[in-house]
């Protein structure tokens, strides 16, 4: 018997990013209208607890009052995060290209990617990993105590 061997590399994602957003329009809703709850979502699931969702939303907003392109560079670094935990490839463009020329497809790319491998999106990580049986963020002691 002759064994082949698999090439195990990344993965494509779910889907592609300007699908997405174009041809599920009715689950893309929030992504489109409020994309630092959508952001901060993913972002919680992402860091696996250690940052919350209204911590990473409310940045996300202010990034995107203040710069503007800030938005881009920070969530092209959950991108980043969400593919190398995953093995995803590095499709259709670079992470950063991805969100600095079409932001809302790759949030909502990723947010449905996270949502078809079994996250329920809108409980947070806690639930999450209770649920999925992963572990949560770990405990940091906040310095020595007598």
């Amino acid at each position: 018997m002759v064994q082949q061997e698999v090439e195990t590399g990344p993965v494509s994602w779910g889907q592609p990013a300007n699908h997405s957003v174009f041809s599920s329009c009715h689950k893309s809703c929030l992504t489109f209208f409020c994309p630092c709850v959508a952001f901060g979502r993913i972002a919680e699931i992402v860091d696996k607890g250690a940052t919350s969702c209204c911590a990473s939303g409310t940045l996300y907003m202010l990034l995107a009052m203040t710069t503007g392109i800030g938005t881009s560079f920070y969530s092209c670094c959950y991108r980043a995060k969400l593919r190398e935990e995953h093995g995803l490839a590095e499709k259709p463009c670079g992470d950063c290209c991805v969100h600095f020329f079409c932001g809302l497809c790759g949030l909502s790319q990723e947010y449905h990617e996270l949502k078809n491998r079994g996250f329920d999106m809108s409980a947070g990580w806690e639930a999450n990993a209770e649920r999925m049986g992963k572990t949560a963020a770990p405990y940091v002691n906040s310095g020595m105590t007598r």
